[in-house]
């Protein structure tokens, strides 16, 4: 495990330090965990199946399934079979452990992408390549082809003609697509679409994986409730597996998922506060010289002001502002920042205070 990179984050620890001695509080805007509450109703979901002696299933619940199917079907325009549900243990560790439950040997991702791509091909012991062009592939084979829209860290959406293409030539060569889907419900000024929508794969999900995750829509980061579906034959394989290796979603978590999963309420409300958060920083990050580029979806404005990412991160430190630097995404992200939109109301207006 030698090959690993060393942990991002930690390089922001003087910058955070710097922000924390701000007489204001700092206002931390590095990482997209959410700080609203857990609803109410998926709260009590979870104490109610507090009494869980037995072992959960891997496969999760059959409401579980349903649920997932349903949301999918009602919000996304898309049609699983329940039994093609597989729920995870909180996406990031699938992301992590896909490459090596397929045994792939390359995996490419995108340029500007969330680090755990390029971690879970190195524990797989595959080749990774960070590209945005397929042409630019060569011929040698791509086992696993990451897509990620709405993206992070630069919230931008991939419009159903792209993915198309990007199934087709997927399917020319035997690759498969997985698409991470975390952010699909948070399109501002674009309609996210699924790599499973008739639109983009014709109907069939063959050679297909889409990843979704409950930490954004519903704020149970903390509860590590995700799921993957797609193609029937690669959810089979993959279920075998994570049975084999005792993956198992604690059935509390289950319960609380199914129930999130049948409310969009909740989800609704959630939306507006990221909204109305929006309406308050973009402005704010404009009139103090930072151009926005991409951001039409998501949590997080992918933000320039033509200084290096460090010197930008610098700069926003000293007003008590913690952002992240844009090359932990990737070398092309050298001049920008990510600035995330999960913080209280009260902290985000005091960054605008700050910025002005």
């Amino acid at each position: 495990m030698n090959n690993l990179p060393d942990f991002p984050w930690d390089r922001l620890e003087p910058y955070k330090a710097r922000a924390l001695a701000h007489p204001g509080g700092i206002v931390d805007l590095s990482v997209g965990t959410p700080v609203d509450p857990v609803p109410q109703i998926v709260q009590n979901a979870l104490t109610q199946t507090a009494d869980s002696p037995g072992y959960p299933l891997t496969h999760g619940t059959k409401a579980l399934r349903e649920a997932a199917a349903g949301w999918l079907r009602r919000r996304h325009g898309v049609s699983v079979d329940e039994r093609d549900v597989l729920p995870v243990i909180g996406s990031k560790e699938f992301v992590a452990w896909l490459p090596t439950y397929l045994g792939a040997g390359r995996v490419v991702f995108p340029e500007l992408a969330y680090p755990t791509y390029d971690v879970g091909a190195r524990l797989a012991g595959a080749v990774a390549t960070a590209s945005d062009s397929t042409l630019a592939l060569g011929p040698e084979h791509v086992d696993l082809l990451w897509v990620n829209s709405p993206g992070n860290p630069t919230g931008r959406v991939l419009p159903a003609e792209h993915l198309r293409k990007v199934v087709s030539w997927a399917r020319e060569r035997g690759t498969i697509v997985a698409s991470d889907e975390c952010y699909i419900e948070l399109g501002w000024e674009e309609e996210p679409v699924s790599i499973l929508h008739p639109d983009v794969c014709g109907g069939s999900h063959e050679g297909l994986l889409a990843v979704h995750s409950l930490s954004k829509r519903s704020n149970l980061a903390g509860y590590r409730a995700g799921f993957v579906t797609g193609d029937p034959v690669l959810v089979k394989r993959l279920l075998e597996i994570r049975k084999h290796a005792g993956m198992l979603m604690p059935q509390p978590v289950q319960a609380a998922m199914t129930t999130a999963l049948g409310d969009d309420a909740h989800a609704e409300r959630q939306r507006e506060l990221y909204a109305a958060r929006r309406e308050l920083l973009r402005p704010a990050l404009e009139r103090a010289g930072w151009k926005i580029d991409h951001s039409t979806a998501g949590l997080y404005f992918w933000a320039s002001n033509g200084q290096s990412a460090w010197d930008q991160v610098g700069k926003l430190s000293e007003i008590g502002i913690l952002v992240a630097p844009g090359e932990f995404y990737g070398s092309a992200g050298g001049r920008h920042i990510r600035v995330a939109l999960t913080a209280t109301d009260e902290r985000i207006g005091a960054a605008v205070r700050r910025l002005q």
